[in-house]
């Protein structure tokens, strides 16, 4: 009985990885966007919170125990692009918390977009924003460098120039808008720009080092 049972759940396992592998991104994305926006609109961003907005790198940070403070919000999601940011904001500045960190830009580099169309898209955020909630601190972080070598992700692969650009953009809304700019790059880059090996097991995401380095290096933005 229990090698049938071992033999149906592995049927089921491989039925379903096969039935995710034929669906685009897009739609299993969407679906975890939902299940995520639907738990945010249950736990309201209260005034003394520190929200950390973002995508996938956002979404797997433990930063309550990172940083060792309560008052911390993860409001990442898995795949997320500026516009799907922009759609959830409200949940966000409803709430006019004390600071917000946003990490966003890499899923939208990956679908191809200018230097030039990224930062408009950055830009109406970023506006949004400080319309919605000005007594909020806005921290804009620079999108990591990523490390190509894995050959992981190939909507990223020859991107590293586009990327650069953006946060060259980044940094001028970041002084045109009266937010802080965060470069990650000196704390998580190698010497030719790269994503550093040790801190990611696919060239784009960060492991437990990896976050250990970015948290140790914002702490003092996060604490004062």
């Amino acid at each position: 009985m229990k090698t049938i049972n071992r033999i149906r759940a592995f049927a089921a396992a491989a039925a379903f990885a096969a039935a995710t592998a034929m669906l685009p991104p897009a739609a299993i994305a969407d679906e975890y966007w939902d299940q995520r926006t639907s738990l945010f609109e249950l736990l309201p961003i209260t005034h003394d919170d520190i929200v950390f907005l973002g995508n996938s790198i956002t979404d797997g940070g433990e930063f309550n125990e990172l940083f060792g403070m309560d008052n911390i919000k993860n409001r990442g999601i898995r795949s997320d692009a500026i516009p799907g940011v922009e759609k959830r904001l409200g949940q966000v500045t409803s709430g006019a918390p004390k600071k917000i960190f946003l990490l966003i830009g890499i899923n939208d580099v990956s679908h191809g977009l200018s230097a030039t169309r990224l930062a408009e898209r950055y830009r109406r955020l970023v506006e949004r924003i400080r319309r919605e909630t000005p007594g909020t601190k806005l921290y804009l972080q620079s999108v990591m460098p990523v490390n190509n070598s894995f050959r992981r992700y190939k909507g990223l692969i020859g991107k590293e120039k586009t990327i650069r650009a953006l946060n060259d953009s980044i940094r001028k809304i970041a002084a045109e808008t009266g937010c802080t700019y965060v470069d990650l790059w000196p704390v998580l880059g190698d010497a030719k720009g790269n994503l550093k090996a040790e801190y990611t097991n696919d060239g784009l995401h960060l492991n437990g080092r990896g976050y250990r380095v970015w948290t140790d290096g914002i702490r003092d933005l996060v604490k004062e």
